[in-house]
């Protein structure tokens, strides 16, 4: 991928005649509006989509016009006309709010486009090709995802991210082996041969007849594991289920054609980010019954609002929070938003009504035996009688056995569990090693959290939701620790349903004691790998 747009100098100025600039944009802007119309013919769905839109966006005279002014008022390079204008027509439609303030990204897009094309570069974004190729760059952005064939694009390698960051998470929900955090591949040439073991994470240069075999041997295996069962269970025919994670109604519905056995993690963001309002009651009932409708007799676990970090709303977070991923996030938005919350368990409450689903609620960013009290209470005077909270923040997992006193299952988020335990953000690629749940540490939480569910004469689900459940190996691991439940990408149920059908329970608690005792996370993932000859049967 080339490297981002960086921003022009402020107000750098012309060395040449107006007129001149005024039509360097104008032919840059309907280069570029060219390029874009004419991948959106070849696409489809929501890759056709996004392209048609921001190739309209590269001819919006409003935007011209105004990088135009720039240049015969200002003086400026049409570079730095273009940014400004851009800045302020994004400005403009994110507060206009609802679906224009979703076309401001489109126009932040275009406006880097148009400067790369004044500065003779190429295009931001994913290179277009009709080979099969390894895309290497510093990270994926996330509107990078919609024009992102997987059919194209055999694996990811990026410099920047971590295990948790954006990047590793599409790759998982497409099913492509990647690499993040991946030093020295700024180096790499376009058209270089490399072979990437997603599994060990190494990139091979110049590869010979023996990673040519098992890449070959990763494409047939790749298509076995494509398709689950819909039964998760250990070899002994202990009971696994195997849920995934969605973010929507058509999530729900490609779920449900995987086998997924019910969803484990229903992010309900999806109806609320990219607002400046928040949503009516009957807008989320109709967006959450379109995932019940789609699991019927089923479990669905909805998550609560987890805005905040991130995923800021400008209803509802302060974006000047100094440190937001310990702010107001998650539950803790009730502090200082009262009503948010309330109105969303009423709207889960009615969306559950004359469906078949279970339906499951859990609050995420819970720190404390009270909060899960409270969040208990307001569950029940909305009509929903099955709550659990989210062991994010590693207090939760210390009190689990106090939490589950008032509640009826916990669910782990293991992406935010290992962050906070190992305070790392996990989207700095520098800590990606510290940034992953095969940390000892973290791993001692998990179990904390499962023994907790077994004190006091209750024994209660303890799920894991967060991406350590995609990982085969690790699967096993959370199995014999105790977790009760595993939700993940729809794209990971087969791969993790076949290894842990190759394993007893005594055994995946001999592996978990393996990797319970290990100093090191490297050592954990070394020692579990050595147990489940499986992994490299299946190039997992």
């Amino acid at each position: 991928m080339p490297s981002p747009v960086s921003e022009p100098t402020v107000g750098e100025q012309l060395s040449g005649a107006p007129e001149d600039a005024v039509a360097a944009l104008r032919t840059a802007s309907k280069a570029v509006h060219s390029e874009l119309k004419n991948r959106a013919d070849g696409a489809k769905g929501a890759s056709k989509a996004v392209l048609e839109a921001t190739a309209l966006m590269a001819a919006d005279p409003l935007l011209i016009k105004g990088g135009i002014k720039l240049i015969n008022n200002s003086g400026l390079t049409p570079e730095r006309a273009i940014w400004e204008a851009g800045a302020s027509v994004a400005e403009m439609l994110h507060n206009l709010g609802g679906y224009m303030a979703e076309r401001a990204a489109d126009v932040l897009d275009v406006r880097a486009r148009i400067v790369a094309e004044l500065r003779g570069m190429p295009a931001p974004g994913i290179p277009l090709s009709d080979t099969p190729f390894i895309l290497v760059g510093e990270d994926l952005a996330p509107a990078d995802t919609a024009t992102l064939d997987p059919s194209i694009v055999l694996a990811l390698v990026t410099s920047s991210g971590g295990p948790q960051s954006h990047t590793a998470i599409i790759a998982r929900a497409l099913g492509l082996p990647a690499i993040v955090a991946a030093a020295g591949v700024e180096t790499l040439t376009d058209g270089t041969e490399i072979y990437v073991d997603g599994a060990a994470g190494t990139i091979t240069l110049n590869p010979g007849t023996t990673e040519r075999t098992a890449a070959e041997a990763w494409a047939t295996t790749s298509a076995i594991l494509s398709v689950f069962d819909g039964e998760g269970r250990l070899k002994d025919g202990h009971l696994v289920p195997l849920l995934a994670n969605v973010g929507g109604a058509k999530d729900a519905v490609k779920a449900a054609a995987a086998n997924a056995q019910g969803v484990g993690l229903l992010r309900t963001e999806f109806c609320f980010l990219g607002r400046d309002t928040e949503p009516t009651i009957d807008e989320q009932v109709e967006a959450y019954r379109g995932v019940f409708d789609a699991f019927p007799g089923k479990k669905v676990v909805v998550r609560t609002l987890d805005a905040g970090a991130d995923k800021p709303l400008p209803f509802l977070t302060d974006a000047s929070e100094p440190n937001p991923a310990l702010g107001v996030r998650g539950y803790r938005t009730d502090f200082t938003s009262p009503g948010v919350l309330e109105r969303q368990l009423q709207a889960i409450a009615l969306a559950a009504e004359g469906t078949e689903a279970l339906v499951w609620v859990m609050a995420p960013m819970i720190s404390t035996t009270d909060e899960a009290e409270h969040f208990a209470g307001m569950c029940a005077a909305a009509g929903l009688t099955i709550p659990g909270v989210m062991v994010e923040v590693p207090s939760a997992a210390i009190m689990s056995a106090s939490i589950l006193t008032h509640v009826e299952f916990v669910s782990l988020g293991t992406n935010d569990l290992t962050q906070y335990a190992m305070a790392a953000d996990r989207q700095l690629g520098p800590l990606a090693e510290l940034n992953t749940p095969w940390q000892p540490a973290v791993l001692q939480l998990i179990r904390l959290t499962a023994a907790g569910s077994e004190t006091e004469g209750h024994h209660k689900p303890v799920g894991v939701c967060g991406e350590a459940a995609a990982d085969p190996a690790l699967a096993v691991v959370l199995v014999g620790i105790g977790v009760t439940t595993l939700s993940m990408t729809a794209r990971s149920l087969s791969a993790v349903g076949a290894v842990l059908a190759s394993v007893t329970l005594a055994e995946a608690r001999d592996i978990a004691a393996l990797a319970l005792t290990a100093p090191t996370a490297t050592e954990a993932k070394a020692r579990v790998r050595a147990a489940l000859p499986i992994l490299a049967e299946l190039g997992l």
